[in-house]
């Protein structure tokens, strides 16, 4: 039998990183729209558009990282 506490780990785990994803999907809908219409009028900015595309997914890298504390220091 589980306890309590073991699903609130998991569920605290899954939030931080599911709502991370969201606002990292937020973030990159808005800067990857910016971003094709700044290549349409000027080609030389497809690498600066691209990094900008990528930068938002360290936040899901970040809510990994957290999920992956809370059930580390949950287990001890």
């Amino acid at each position: 039998m589980v306890d309590i506490g073991t699903g609130l780990v998991a569920l605290g785990a899954s939030l931080a990183l599911g709502l991370s994803a969201i606002a990292s999907a937020i973030a990159e809908q808005s800067i990857g729209t910016a971003a094709v219409g700044a290549m349409a009028e000027k080609e030389e900015l497809f690498g600066k558009g691209l990094i900008l595309t990528v930068i938002p997914e360290s936040l899901v890298i970040f809510g990994l990282v957290v999920a992956i504390l809370i059930i580390g220091l949950a287990s001890h």
